[in-house]
C-alpha cells in the first residue's frame, strides 16, 4: 500500500518523464485502470494502454498538509510500457469475460477492509465494456489488479526518488531500500519504466556511495526484465 505524503496546494508540481515525448500512439483497442482513495498518496491514478503494452501513467496528489519526510505529493504524467506478461494477461482477460462487463465485485465486500475503488475499462473494434469494485470476486482478476497496483507502485516511487535527487539525496538510501524490499516482495514491478530516475541516481557523483549501488542492483533487475520481454 502507498503512503500518505500530504502537502499544501501551492507546492504542487507536475512530474513528467522525459520519455513522454516519445510515447507511441495507441493501438484501436485498449484498457484503462483507474484507481481511487482518498486517503491515499496519489489519491487517484489511471494506467491506459494498448496491445503493445505502450501507454501512459497519470495520477493526481492525495490530501493536503505538511510532507513529515519532505517528500511532497506532485501529480504524475508519464509515458509506460506494461510487462508483456501482464498486458497479455490483461486483453486475454478481457476478451475472455465479456470486455469487463460482468458481475466482477465480491458478494462480501462490505466486510472486507477498503482497499479503493477500482474500475476497469475495454474499448476496441470487437467490444467494449467496463466494471468497478473493491474487491474482485475473480482471484484471477484481483491477481492482475494487485499487480497494476505494483506498476503504479513503482511510479510512484519514481516520482519521490526524483524529488529526492534534487532536495533530499540523504533520504535516497532508505527510499531505494523500501524500494528493493517491495520489488522482492511483489509490491512494485515494471522497472524500466523508472531506468531513468535509476540512473539519475547511480551516475551521481554526489550522492552516497551505498545508495547509488542500490539504484544499480536495482538497474540490473530492470535489465533483467526488458530481455524477458
Amino acid at each position: 500500500m502507498m503512503r500518505i505524503h500530504p502537502a499544501p496546494f501551492s507546492l504542487l508540481l507536475v512530474f513528467a518523464a522525459p520519455l513522454s515525448a516519445q510515447t507511441p500512439a495507441l493501438s484501436s483497442a485498449r484498457i484503462v485502470f483507474t484507481f481511487e482513495h482518498p486517503q491515499l498518496q496519489p489519491s487517484r491514478y489511471t494506467i491506459t494502454f494498448d496491445e503493445t503494452g505502450a501507454g501512459r501513467f497519470t495520477s493526481q496528489p492525495g490530501p493536503v498538509g505538511d510532507a513529515s519526510d519532505g517528500v511532497f505529493p506532485t501529480p504524475v504524467d508519464r509515458a509506460i510500457l506494461l510487462d508483456d506478461d501482464l498486458r497479455a494477461d490483461l486483453f486475454q482477460y478481457a476478451r475472455s469475460h465479456s470486455f469487463f462487463s460482468t458481475h466482477c465485485t465480491t458478494p462480501a465486500q462490505a466486510a472486507l477492509a477498503f482497499t479503493g475503488n477500482k474500475t476497469l475499462a475495454y474499448s476496441g473494434s470487437d467490444g467494449a465494456g467496463s466494471c468497478a469494485f473493491v474487491w474482485a470476486s475473480d482471484p484471477a482478476l484481483q491477481r492482475i489488479v494487485d499487480q497494476l497496483g505494483a506498476v503504479a507502485f513503482t511510479i510512484e516511487e519514481g516520482r519521490r526518488l526524483h524529488l529526492e535527487v534534487l532536495h533530499d539525496r540523504l533520504g535516497l538510501d532508505a527510499e531505494l531500500e523500501s524500494l528493493q524490499d517491495a520489488f522482492k516482495d511483489h509490491r512494485a514491478s515494471d522497472l524500466p519504466n523508472i531506468a531513468d530516475d535509476l540512473h539519475a541516481i547511480a551516475d551521481n557523483q554526489q550522492v552516497m556511495d551505498r545508495a547509488r549501488k542500490r539504484a544499480q542492483a536495482l538497474l540490473a533487475k530492470s535489465e533483467t526484465s526488458q530481455k524477458r520481454n
